[in-house]
């Protein structure tokens, strides 16, 4: 086994460590994500925790780690009735994104629960992990259904495994940290608040800091095992005090006073529900007991709420994370004052703002470097490219044009909620919100014979594939004799989620202030609906004499979002160019994920300038598409009482169907997903 990397040699990241280590202290405050850009020690720590953590003792031969002082009564290997413990070290398990469901909860022998009555259970890494650490890299690609399962498990501590009637229970209480780089695309708001805390991290821009890095980790790279040895004292010293913080933990008072500032802080920042409130309150126990104390101050409550709940205030995948400190602290005094408890209770305004380890004893001094440097919010500075430059709101003159007839880009008018667009047909890509698929999960539709192992029975199907064959197969008891051959497998209906690829024409003639501010709201508002039906984005532009891909396929619309803000605009209309870019890209895309279908959104007002022919050989890329079968739809931006209707010659060249800007409204029309499903169809 490899010598994991000490957690005390970590340079910086307060926030991170401090973060696992509360939740080291006490499970109960629900874990933590993790977010930050790639190569920011996020897994690193993770995996580092593992050595940190107390031992454990366990029942012998016991597959679901259960406790010999308290057996889980229910255990499926039970019962354990005066079992003697031994002791082993917490487990770290990891879930890989691409683990099935089976894999995650267990799986059960359906052939043997038919014929004999017989539970038999193989457990799941929920089971590996009781007791333990669940780590879950990337967590933002697991599958939803995937995701729900687990912070089921994680908020009720138990694990249901259900398969036709037939189910198995067993204790899953696990340290739960889940890593993510927000650009690859975000988790729902619903899973975000089922982490108990969430951090951010990034780079370091301090020198020093950046050197030591370095420095640290090519030493462990040369002699991991001599590296571990240096750093050994200190992570003896941080486990033992680990161990008194948990001895400590249960003796820690939560007054009234900081019940007071946790609901008020709460309330005021608007978070949905209780969780945040319960999960303030646990974190700011466990930041006392960390700490030595055995009463919750104010400093502790405001620790907490920079943990708790930046992460719960986002309610779409265009916020922002952070928390405005200042009100923050605000609302702490205001809720002390409301109190009247003792003035040492109240915040220090000028003590560690920056949600890392400055509030509530933070984590061991480092040793060889300095403090981490992040910015206030605990969020990256913006790249030049993403950040928009905003125009002047009135005229069209100089002012806000560049050289060469090129305009600055315009702020996007405000989303709304638009008619779901669909691509026709029966697919099979991975499990989403928008168009009709065979899936995992959904209405069962039918029986199939399984195709390796069996996940989802059709019952029905399966009795009646055994039934002619009973009295062959020497039957005598009530049990059904089933063989392997007999098992049918669900075939189910549900949805997919696509690749929503954008081609937006950002030319003179969309270039009017008002228009092109309306072009980018609706757009927005698509992008804000294939994040809710968990699609893949892309982004393509044409202007000038070129078109360009702004934004690979990704699964972070937030960052196309940001691309989109920053269009600028003028020049001619190639339109041609943009489609075949188009199809440059979904050539690519079909063969790195063939089983993804796509849906080709075109926004233009369907003029094409500069070449020779540019509207018929525009006609022709659409052809191209055609051809392919490409689901494809076409945002009609033309305004004005002179309407030349070329977008609808577009979306006829395309196969598919066109729609203005106001029909894409859900309040608008109805009908609309039938148009693009028919006019598919018909091409």
């Amino acid at each position: 086994m490899s010598t994991p990397y000490p957690f005390t040699a970590i340079v910086g990241q307060d926030d991170l460590r401090l973060g696992l280590l509360l939740n080291a202290v006490s499970p109960a405050v629900g874990g933590v994500l993790v977010r930050g850009e790639k190569g920011t020690a996020k897994s690193t720590a993770v995996r580092a925790l593992a050595a940190l953590m107390p031992e454990v003792s366990v029942v012998p031969g016991c597959r679901f780690s259960c406790d010999p002082a308290s057996p889980d009564p229910a255990c499926p290997d039970g019962p354990h009735a005066d079992a003697a413990g031994v002791s082993r070290a917490a487990r770290t398990v990891e879930l890989p994104v691409g683990a099935s469901e089976d894999r995650l909860v267990g799986a059960l022998d359906i052939e043997r629960a038919l014929s004999e009555g017989v539970k038999a259970f193989e457990p799941g890494l929920l089971a590996d992990a009781h007791r333990g650490i669940l780590y879950v890299d990337e967590v933002n690609l697991l599958h939803d259904h995937l995701v729900d399962l687990l912070l089921d498990a994680a908020a009720m501590g138990a694990s249901y495994v259900e398969r036709e009637g037939v189910s198995v229970r067993h204790a899953a209480r696990f340290l739960l940290v889940g890593t993510m780089n927000p650009e690859e695309g975000e988790l729902r708001p619903q899973l975000l608040d089922r982490f108990g805390l969430t951090v951010e991290v990034s780079a370091s821009r301090d020198t020093d800091e950046r050197v030591e890095v370095v420095r640290r980790r090519l030493a462990y790279d040369d002699d991991p095992e001599g590296f571990a040895a240096r750093w050994a004292e200190e992570e003896g010293a941080l486990r033992e005090r680990i161990a008194a913080a948990r001895a400590l933990l249960p003796r820690v008072v939560l007054g009234d006073g900081v019940l007071r500032q946790i609901a008020a802080t709460c309330a005021a920042f608007e978070v949905d529900g209780m969780r945040a409130d319960i999960v303030m309150a646990r974190t700011a126990t466990a930041l006392a007991a960390w700490t030595g104390r055995e009463e919750v101050t104010a400093e502790d409550v405001r620790q907490a709420a920079l943990l708790a709940l930046p992460h719960r205030r986002r309610r779409n995948p265009f916020d922002a994370p952070g928390l405005d400190e200042d009100k923050l602290d605000r609302t702490l005094d205001e809720a002390a004052g409301q109190d009247g408890g003792p003035g040492d209770d109240e915040p220090d305004p000028d003590g560690g703002g920056d949600g890392g380890g400055g509030g509530g004893g933070g984590v061991p001094p480092q040793a060889g470097g300095p403090d981490s440097t992040a910015p206030e919010d605990g969020t990256p500075s913006p790249a030049p490219e993403d950040t928009p430059s905003r125009a002047p709101e009135g005229g069209s003159g100089a002012p806000g044009r560049p050289a060469g007839g090129e305009q600055q880009p315009v702020a996007s008018a405000e989303p709304f909620r638009t008619k779901t667009l669909s691509v026709p047909g029966l697919g099979e890509g991975a499990a989403g919100r928008r168009s009709r698929a065979r899936t995992e999960h959904g209405r069962t539709t039918g029986a199939r014979r399984p195709e390796g192992a069996l996940t989802k029975l059709h019952l029905a199907a399966t009795v009646r594939a055994a039934a002619p064959h009973q009295r062959a197969r020497g039957r005598a008891g009530r049990g059904l004799v089933v063989r392997r051959d007999d098992l049918r497998q669900a075939v189910r209906e549900g949805r997919e989620g696509n690749l929503v690829l954008f081609v937006v024409d950002a030319s003179g003639s969309m270039a009017a202030r008002q228009r092109m501010s309306a072009v980018k709201g609706a757009v927005l508002s698509l992008l804000l609906d294939a994040y809710q039906r968990r699609d893949k984005v892309g982004l393509v532009t044409f202007r000038g004499r070129e078109a360009e891909v702004a934004l690979p396929p990704t699964s972070s619309v937030d960052a196309a979002a940001a691309r989109l803000e920053s269009l600028p605009t003028g020049g001619r209309t190639p339109l041609a160019a943009g489609l075949l870019k188009a199809h440059d890209v979904l050539r690519v895309e079909r063969l790195r994920d063939p089983s993804r279908r796509p849906l080709l959104v075109v926004v233009t007002d369907g003029r094409a300038t500069g070449g020779p022919e540019p509207v018929a050989l525009a006609g022709r890329a659409g052809r191209l598409h055609r051809s392919e079968g490409t689901a494809s739809v076409v945002v009609d931006c033309e305004s004005g009482y002179v309407r030349l209707g070329l977008a609808g010659e577009l979306a006829r060249e395309l196969g598919g169907a066109a729609v203005t800007l106001d029909e894409l409204r859900a309040d608008s029309i109805a009908g609309l997903v039938k148009d693009v499903t028919a006019a598919g169809r018909a091409a």
